[in-house]
């Protein structure tokens, strides 16, 4: 069949019978009609700034964030609209480094700081990430037991983490990448439920407007597990590296010619990509809290178990509530344990030299990937000394809210050094706000550090 002419001028709907007499023909139409391309270019534009801001919401996420609705209701939910733009800030500065000087993170960090500066940031984001990773891991496995109670609890873990590694060591980051912004969209079930229940919209403005807190001991080590969780170390190491690799897969293969073709486009893309995904996790992050204040807290339930969290979702899947929260559970892990245990692997391969990157084989970077395999074999084998699966996915948050500041001075002095970043240095109002960042999360390591001395 010869194809007509796809016209771009408006057209009622009863029309389009006899305008179109094939389905190819009316499949062509809505994929070059204005409003589907601009939504299709905008899809095609994100990339690492939404598979990180998805990462993000991860089952520790998960875990911080429900716990918050579930102990203090809407009390911290101005949090969420709080960190969207801290963290967006960092997450692009991190991403405008990357591009800018053609090197990861820590390759940045070894160029222009002391080796023992180097080494510190490293050994702590490792830590981090392995407890984490191992949190996470753990998370999975029990969200399978919520399904299937009979299923064995470390051949399930054992499991997850042979299909995570997999994953990173024969699959290509142009593949992993593309499923990875689909598997963003798994949370979106929370946002679903807030509309299926009658929630007190007073109560829900007021505690988004008004930032309240009380002081206590329980509230300022469960507010630095939301910085925590929010503001990530492991993002920063991830977006630098992906803005890297991608400029790489772009076929710009030398650091110099990285550094000289950056363009504003590029830029402004960046942003674009950054700001969507952080708008993404902080979107889900205030819903997750929401559902949980409405219907957890509201019932004076406390969140011991995954059963106790699967139950915020039961105005809207009723008995199946518990497959709906183990799918997120398992998809949100298979989403950020990789890009957990890839962060850590970036940084170390960085610091020493080592060759690095996804889009290699296993053969062409034996250290790089090894790295990734100890990771998890770490995480692993935490998961069996003993520590509570809900207490670890919150303090595996609060362990990065602790190493976060440290970090973050490195980011702000590095993005706002012209020697560095050249033209594409931090505005001063961005400077500014990368400080405002760095105190406050400074100011909640510090006061957590101290509450648990005390």
């Amino acid at each position: 069949m010869e194809k007509r002419p796809v016209s771009h001028d408006p057209v009622h709907a009863d029309d389009l019978h006899q305008r179109f007499s094939g389905a190819d023909e009316l499949i062509e139409y809505a994929r070059t009609s204005e409003p589907v391309k601009k939504a299709e270019e905008y899809w095609h534009m994100l990339g690492p700034g939404l598979t990180t801001g998805a990462s993000d919401d991860d089952p520790s996420g998960v875990a911080t964030y429900s716990q918050t609705g579930a102990i203090y209701g809407y009390q911290l939910l101005w949090m969420s609209w709080f960190t969207f733009p801290l963290m967006s800030i960092v997450q692009e500065m991190c991403a405008r480094i990357g591009l800018v000087t053609g090197r990861g993170l820590a390759g940045n960090i070894r160029r222009h700081y002391p080796r023992w500066v180097l080494y510190t940031c490293t050994v702590l984001l490792f830590a981090a990430n392995a407890f984490n990773i191992g949190a996470n891991l753990g998370a999975m496995a029990r969200a399978v037991q919520l399904l299937i109670p009979q299923a064995n609890f470390a051949f399930v873990l054992v499991m997850f983490a042979l299909a995570s590694l997999s994953l990173q060591i024969f699959s290509s980051y142009g593949t992993y990448a593309r499923y990875l912004k689909w598997l963003a969209l798994i949370l979106i079930s929370y946002v679903v439920t807030a509309f299926t229940i009658n929630l007190p919209w007073g109560e829900v403005f007021k505690g988004f407007v008004i930032p309240t807190v009380t002081f206590s001991r329980d509230q300022v080590f469960l507010i630095c597990g939301i910085l925590g969780t929010t503001i990530s170390p492991y993002l920063f190491f991830w977006q630098t590296s992906q803005e890297v690799e991608g400029q790489i897969l772009d076929g710009k293969t030398s650091i110099k010619a990285r550094q000289q073709e950056v363009t504003k486009s590029e830029i402004h893309s960046m942003r674009v990509d950054v700001w969507s995904g952080m708008f993404l996790s902080n979107l889900v992050m205030f819903f997750i809290i929401v559902v949980c204040a409405a219907t957890l807290h509201s019932e004076g339930i406390i969140i011991e178990t995954a059963s106790d969290a699967a139950k915020a979702l039961e105005p809207l899947a009723g008995s199946a509530a518990k497959w709906l929260f183990a799918i997120g559970i398992i998809g949100t892990g298979m989403l950020a344990v990789p890009v957990l245990a890839g962060s850590a692997s970036y940084a170390l391969s960085e610091s020493f030299g080592w060759k690095e990157g996804l889009y290699r084989k296993f053969k062409q970077a034996q250290a790089f990937y090894g790295v990734i395999i100890v990771s998890m074999l770490v995480g692993l084998l935490l998961n069996f000394v003993g520590i509570h699966p809900i207490k670890a996915l919150i303090y595996s948050a609060v362990a990065n809210g602790i190493v976060a500041p440290v970090v973050l001075v490195l980011i702000v002095l590095m993005s706002s050094n012209k020697h560095v970043m050249g033209e594409h240095v931090n505005k001063p109002l961005v400077k500014g706000l990368g400080w405002f960042i760095t105190i406050v999360m400074l100011a909640a390591s510090l006061a957590t550090i101290v509450l648990l001395l005390v």
